[in-house]
């Protein structure tokens, strides 16, 4: 395998510090001046003028009279912003409220919060236990039960559940252009020319896929271009390498890999820019970004997704051992195939020798009957010519012998003829007048003696 990386400075690699968030509390105003507090004093310092039980030397509260005094004394503190972890998160449709406790990840603190639910659903921020946020609020005592709380007006994300709720619009919003579509993905070459390899300088993802392309398929040409896989850098130079591996024609398939790491560290790999580089990449994209349970956007643009970068080099290369035995196989398919192909080509050719070898004889054969059956016509014709005339000659006789007017006189009719007319009607002729009578044998003249219709 060769692998060849594009010639860079060397540059020093970005240093991520994570600091640990304190439960802290910022006064939006200034609070009031600290009461002095009279340690063996009759009154407690700053709580209002109350009814107090004397007795003896010391004034006693009643616990009604003490929870009030701290409530009013709490609704003189300014309103503050409180850092820390939701948790014990619960609401209902028939409360007015909904509660959970808020928690400082460093040591433990808790501090209970309150929050009219028609405010808290107003936020739309569709909170969870385990999120970090910012909590506005003025602190309380519920008087009855001596409950300390926060009372918040308003919740901001902070931290990671800031970045979660930017990556789920910035998730929706690509989305619905189509970019995570599956009609869009593209399969894998089977043999590519070149791998495009895009990770991180002296990383393990790197080391991952380089070494599993090398087991697998040693022939393989590897393309590598080195960038920064965290930090404010990293989605930049990210797209400018996948731009510059788009551009080679030999580059059939590119692998994007990093190893695991926090939520932070993954951020680049859902940069929108980075996000819509692969979503328009010539060729297809391989992501293999952190561990199975990591899901940046990039993966959900790319074509295919690695559960891990050695999960990737798998996916780009076959294993030689396998392509060898399918080209073996082929060989010996394609071997029988031209056998039989040849085989029943040289069948089809000596049938078709086979017809013209004998093909004159018949001919010579079919035409000899047909001269046969020609003289045998010609020979039938004259007398076949007279037969038809003759009974040709009858029926037409036959036809005048019954239209013949002698043929009607033989059946005992006569022709009357007054000079040279026939007589049809009586009133042809007059009384007295001489005729002449035609019959089927001889005749004979007669006169008329009368006439009558």
């Amino acid at each position: 395998m060769r692998s060849t990386t594009p010639s860079a400075s060397p540059r020093a690699r970005p240093t991520c510090t994570s600091q640990s968030s304190s439960f802290r509390a910022v006064a939006r105003t200034r609070p009031p001046p600290r009461s002095s507090c009279n340690t063996g004093a009759d009154t407690l310092a700053g709580v209002p003028k109350i009814d107090a039980l004397p007795y003896d030397d010391k004034t006693v509260y009643s616990v009604a009279a003490f929870n009030r005094g701290v409530a009013q004394w709490l609704g003189r503190l300014p309103t503050v912003w409180v850092e820390g972890e939701i948790t014990e998160l619960r609401r209902h449709q028939r409360w007015a409220s909904v509660f959970f406790t808020l928690k400082d990840p460093a040591d433990g603190s808790c501090l209970r919060v309150t929050m009219p639910r028609g405010q808290f659903d107003g936020l739309r921020l569709d909170l969870a236990d385990g999120e970090r946020v910012h909590v506005y609020g003025r602190p309380e005592l519920f008087e009855r039960r001596g409950d300390f709380s926060l009372r918040a007006l308003t919740i901001e994300r902070f931290g990671i559940g800031a970045h979660l709720a930017a990556l789920e619009r910035l998730k929706t919003k690509l989305a619905a252009e189509g970019l995570f579509a599956a009609a869009r993905k593209r399969t894998l070459p089977l043999l590519p020319r070149r791998i495009g390899l895009v990770t991180g300088n002296d990383a393990a993802a790197k080391r991952d896929v380089l070494a599993t392309i090398q087991s697998r398929f040693p022939p393989a040409n590897v393309l590598v271009a080195e960038t920064y896989v965290q930090g404010p850098r990293a989605a930049a130079e990210m797209v400018d390498a996948l731009r510059a591996l788009c551009e080679r024609e030999d580059v059939d398939v590119i692998v994007l890999a990093r190893g695991g790491g926090s939520f932070e560290d993954l951020l680049p790999f859902s940069d929108e820019r980075l996000v819509r580089a692969v979503a328009s990449c010539r060729v297809p994209v391989v992501s293999a970004v952190g561990h199975e349970q990591d899901t940046p956007l990039c993966d959900l643009a790319a074509d295919v997704r690695a559960s891990t970068p050695t999960a990737a080099g798998k996916l780009v290369v076959p294993e030689l051992s396998v392509v060898a035995a399918g080209l073996d196989r082929a060989r010996t398919t394609l071997a029988r195939t031209v056998q039989a192909t040849l085989a029943r080509k040289g069948q089809a050719l000596a049938h078709t020798l086979d017809r013209l070898r004998g093909a004159p004889r018949r001919t010579v054969e079919r035409e000899s009957q047909r001269v046969e059956q020609a003289h045998d016509r010609l020979l039938r014709a004259p007398a076949l010519a007279v037969e038809r005339k003759r009974a040709a000659l009858e029926s037409a006789g036959g036809k005048l012998r019954v239209l013949s007017p002698m043929k009607t006189l033989e059946r005992g009719y006569a022709i009357v003829r007054s000079g040279s007319k026939v007589v049809r009607v009586a009133a042809d002729v007059a009384p007295g007048a001489r005729v002449e009578v035609a019959l089927a044998e001889g005749g004979f003249g007669a006169r008329v003696e009368d006439t009558h219709d």
